[in-house]
């Protein structure tokens, strides 16, 4: 005899395997994409992934040499990102719309390939133009606007602030001397009414005589005075001055601009100057650096052809010549001196010792780079001993002290450290 069986049992079934199924493709197609994170992990390594293959180019929240980057995965899927960012060439040649309508807007500027990014490298990538470095323009604008009203407090005078002081002191200084010589006069006159003696008659009415002053000792004995030490100082600075080129700026045989590069497109310095961190030259660039972005790169954005400019850059690769640039800062041979000690190990910026350098069109010497220059720099400097466990015993050692430690406490005044 055959068991009955319920009237709903076979449409429960029936609905429990499709209420699963539904949930399967609607959490295939509405899971949150774990490949854009906002934890501090992935944007710290998507950061060092986007200063190494993207800040050349690109701003997360601006234009540059191609588009702003912040909002990517709004505009398009995280996978197309990916595949635009490994290679954009076979997006725009699949025909993708979103694609070609870049590629025109910014006047067929194709971007290079990066094929060797794996997925958590862009994983990490779109979490940090997504999530890193974001800015309140609130905040922005108020810093902006503290930085103004607080331009020159505690920063000393302005220059023609003391321009002004002097001329008001001497205009001061004219006054007063005409103020006397107004009391002078008037003394003279009140005088001269009075009842005196012939000898003090004409002791006040003497004339003052300029050549009986010219000639006398005195005057002489002062003016010399003045002429020597004038004389001996303009040898002395010339002495001082000898080896020193502070302000040079040398012509170079190619018109590279500091302030767009590394200003305006904020290039970081280890980009181009590949031993700055890790040996004691920072390298100066081969054509070679110059092309991972002039390959692409041909003009200023807006202008037709190639620049002249960069056409040099194309000539040297062709003819295998490298381009003779002028080195503009130079150390004697009898200096030492290590850019990773300073760069990597003390942290020291380059503007330190470079100057503004991302706002010069032509690279000058900006500072003197004199052995007391140097020595000034060690004795104020402190050591970031922090982290470190080299200067443990140092710190220790230091610990009475209640200056913090310095350079010049860890022999950064030895002769030898630097005069080997």
């Amino acid at each position: 005899m055959l068991s009955k069986r319920s009237l709903v049992g076979v449409p429960l079934k029936f609905h429990t395997l499709a209420l699963l199924f539904l949930l399967f493709l609607g959490g295939q197609a509405f899971a949150v994409d774990p490949a854009v994170s906002d934890s501090e992990e992935a944007i710290a390594a998507g950061k060092t992934v986007f200063n190494a293959n993207c800040k050349q180019c690109h701003k997360l929240d601006q234009k540059a040499v191609g588009p702003a980057l912040r909002g990517i995965t709004d505009r398009r899927s995280p996978d197309w990102a990916k595949s635009f960012i490994k290679n954009s060439q076979a997006v725009i040649a699949s025909g993708d719309d979103y694609a070609n309508a870049l590629y025109a807007e910014y006047n067929n500027l194709m971007m290079p390939s990066h094929e060797f990014l794996s997925d958590a490298d862009l994983d990490n990538l779109l979490s940090y133009i997504e999530y890193g470095d974001k800015v309140d323009p609130a905040a922005a604008a108020a810093a902006t606007a503290g930085a103004a009203g607080g331009e020159g407090a505690g920063g000393g005078i302005p220059t023609e602030y003391l321009t002004i002081i002097v001329v008001v002191l001497v205009i001061v200084l004219l006054l007063i001397l005409i103020v006397l010589g107004l009391i002078i006069s008037i003394l003279t006159k009140y005088v001269n009414k009075q009842d005196l003696d012939e000898d003090d008659k004409e002791f006040i009415s003497q004339k003052f005589q300029l050549g009986k002053v010219l000639k006398s000792d005195a005057f002489v004995i002062i003016v010399t005075a003045l002429v020597v030490a004038l004389v001996a100082k303009t040898a002395i600075d010339g002495l001082y001055s000898v080896g020193v080129q502070q302000g040079y700026a040398p012509t170079q045989p190619i018109a590279y601009s500091h302030a767009l590069h590394a200003g305006t497109l904020e290039i970081e310095c280890q980009y181009c100057h590949t031993g700055v961190e890790i040996g004691k030259s920072a390298n100066i660039p081969s054509a070679n650096i110059c092309m991972n972005c002039h390959m692409h790169v041909q003009n200023v954005q807006g202008q037709e052809g190639v620049s002249p400019e960069i056409q040099k850059i194309y000539d040297a690769i062709d003819n295998n010549q490298p381009i003779e640039w002028v080195r503009v800062h130079n150390l004697p041979d009898l200096a030492y001196f290590n850019h990773s000690q300073h760069v990597k190990v003390g942290g020291i910026e380059c503007q330190t010792c470079h100057g503004p350098i991302q706002e010069m069109e032509v690279v000058y010497q900006y500072s003197s780079l004199t052995m007391g220059w140097c020595i000034d720099c060690h004795r104020q400097t402190e050591i970031a001993a922090g982290g470190n466990e080299y200067y443990d015993k140092l710190v220790q050692l230091h610990a009475d002290s209640k200056d913090a430690l310095k350079v010049k406490d860890i022999g950064g005044l030895e002769c030898a450290k630097c005069h080997y």
